[in-house]
């Protein structure tokens, strides 16, 4: 089994797109999870050069919409398509709605679980706040009508949801282990999504934590041979990160800190990296 350590385009969308390809290449990332692009010259961009250094792509589903869960489920359908366009290792996607109910969740997991039939391509679904996967109690009740579906493990956002540690969902989140093919690195705590700055003494319960977590997974997924597993540094920018009253400065530096965490990551898991 490979990791490969992904960067964000998250937060980093004012920067020239070049200059930031070159900035996580010579950083040391092995590649980009994103959402697509509009422009036709956008892509062509973006994949001629990731081709040519030989770096990874995640895509990213999360436009989905619709007045009705019919329309909802088609945009899903269209927009699972186009993050296909490049043949990324896979797609993660921003499933649903906190608000639809468990049939209609569960039929747009078989709308995923088909489109991957036809094209090859995993599609991983987020544990996200707002989304299907927004509690490990809705989770929960997903994965006893469905054997097979997968995960992008974020587990900041059940944190914040649950407003703990996740002491006392202790079945579910090995469940969710079990089933994740994608990590979100990202911690957050019992408050929020996103700690300040991992790199601080008061957050090393929760880095310690998450950290367990990834153990774990990476664990299972040697166990089951996969082939590759992919993880994303992504510490976001406000208002996930905190910011400076009045001034609006964030506190720390996002690029900075998904650096630290990249760097974190490859040490840990050195002898997949």
């Amino acid at each position: 089994m490979q990791i490969k350590i992904l960067s964000p385009l998250w937060g980093y969308e004012q920067i020239n797109r070049t200059d930031f390809l070159d900035k996580i290449k010579n950083a040391g990332y092995d590649g980009l999870d994103t959402w697509l692009p509009e422009t036709f010259a956008e892509k062509r961009l973006l994949f001629n050069y990731l081709d040519k250094e030989e770096m990874c792509l995640v895509t990213h589903q999360h436009a989905a919409e619709g007045s009705t869960f019919k329309k909802f489920r088609s945009s899903y359908f269209s927009n699972l398509q186009k993050c296909a366009e490049p043949n990324p290792l896979l797609i993660n996607s921003h499933t649903g709605k906190d608000y639809f109910c468990i049939a209609q969740q569960l039929e747009l997991i078989d709308t995923a679980a088909e489109f991957s039939a036809k094209t090859g391509i995993t599609v991983v679904h987020e544990t996200h706040r707002g989304r299907m996967g927004y509690t490990p109690q809705m989770t929960e009740e997903l994965f006893k009508k469905n054997k097979e579906f997968l995960l992008t493990a974020d587990f900041s956002h059940w944190v914040c949801v649950t407003e703990s540690m996740l002491e006392n969902f202790t079945d579910i989140l090995q469940q969710a282990i079990q089933r994740t093919r994608h990590i979100h690195a990202r911690v957050g705590f019992e408050q929020g999504p996103q700690i300040s700055d991992p790199r601080a003494p008061e957050w090393q319960y929760a880095v310690n934590k998450f950290l367990g977590w990834w153990d774990e997974i990476v664990e299972v997924n040697e166990q089951k041979n996969t082939p590759v597993l992919t993880m994303t540094t992504e510490f976001g920018p406000p208002p996930y990160m905190p910011v400076i009253p009045f001034s609006q400065e964030p506190l720390a530096d996002q690029f900075t800190i998904n650096c630290y965490m990249k760097d974190l990551l490859r040490q840990r898991y050195g002898n997949y990296c």
